[in-house]
């Protein structure tokens, strides 16, 4: 475990490095998480769904990031009516906050933490959570607080949905559930989705940023604190009412403690939401997950 997860931090240094030379335009984070999102990270769901075991306890993982969703969207609103932060300060945590970096960042740490059979749970946590909830929620709510933005349409979301690579590779992976991937298919998706963690983390290395400003400490630390610490207790506390499979309990409370998710804030960014918090919410929360998600490890391990 403990080496997996040295490989993810050294990966996420050469991307920092890579950064440095002239030879790598600012483009290429996004080029690589244009490569995971339509080559890697689909050969990962077709390679792992077919894997998974039904149980009448996978509804779990995709319906406990709503549940923090609806938790944390009215803390967010209780504590700018309380401290009187501005409206953009408000749509920023809004849009951001409640989604986690549950793929980019979650997929890597589960795979170093727990092993590849854990990987199915926390790709339903993404994808029937994280990223429904960043086409629909977040989307919606970007475009709210954004006036010069106009609120995208039923069929608009409906499409986002439908067309999105991994979303389509889950379908597939679920309709192919039964069938045997011939020899050659499967060594094609196992090469390809074992690009998925060192190309995630050179992005992410590549495109970290960490800009703090004064004026957005209190709505910063506030954030930090919500979704580093009381969003992992709160899936903790609702699974266990449900005492699911150790297994699986692990592996939601651990995404649940994913710092805020890089898509969600370039998409707060684009609607104009809070320039500067964002980005500092987005880096530190990077920065410090790589402390808190091992204490996170070691506190399910004596839970369960």
């Amino acid at each position: 475990m403990m080496e997996s997860f040295a490989l993810v931090l050294v990966y996420l240094v050469i991307g920092s490095l890579l950064r440095r030379l002239p030879q790598f335009p600012q483009e290429t984070g996004i080029v690589l998480n244009q490569y995971v999102l339509f080559v890697a990270l689909p050969a990962l769901v077709l390679q792992k769904i077919p894997l998974l075991e039904f149980s009448n306890q996978l509804w779990l993982p995709a319906i406990t990031p709503w549940v923090l969703l609806v938790v944390v969207a009215g803390l967010i609103i209780l504590a700018g009516k309380i401290w009187h932060w501005e409206k953009t300060t408000v749509g920023a945590l809004l849009v951001v906050l409640p989604l986690g970096n549950t793929s980019f960042l979650g997929f890597p740490m589960v795979e170093a933490f727990f092993g590849d059979q854990a990987l199915p749970y926390a790709m339903i946590y993404d994808q029937a959570g994280s990223f429904l909830a960043l086409a629909t929620y977040s989307t919606i709510l970007a475009a709210w607080y954004n006036p010069n933005a106009a609120t995208p349409t039923a069929g608009q979301i409906i499409k986002r949905v439908l067309t999105f690579p991994s979303f389509v590779a889950l379908i597939l992976a679920l309709c192919l559930k039964s069938v045997t991937y011939p020899a050659f298919f499967s060594l094609v998706l196992d090469s390809l989705a074992a690009t998925l963690v060192p190309v995630i983390m050179i992005a992410v290395g590549f495109q970290f940023r960490l800009q703090l400003d004064n004026k957005e400490a209190k709505p910063l630390i506030f954030a930090l604190g919500i979704k580093l610490l009381f969003m992992p207790l709160l899936a903790l506390g609702f699974l266990s009412l449900f005492h699911p499979d150790p297994l699986l309990l692990q592996v939601v409370v651990f995404e649940a403690a994913m710092p805020p998710m890089v898509s969600a804030g370039a998409i707060a960014i684009g609607a104009g939401l809070a320039l500067r918090l964002v980005p500092a919410l987005v880096g530190l929360g990077l920065l410090l997950s790589f402390i808190s998600l091992p204490l996170w490890y070691l506190l399910l391990q004596l839970y369960v």
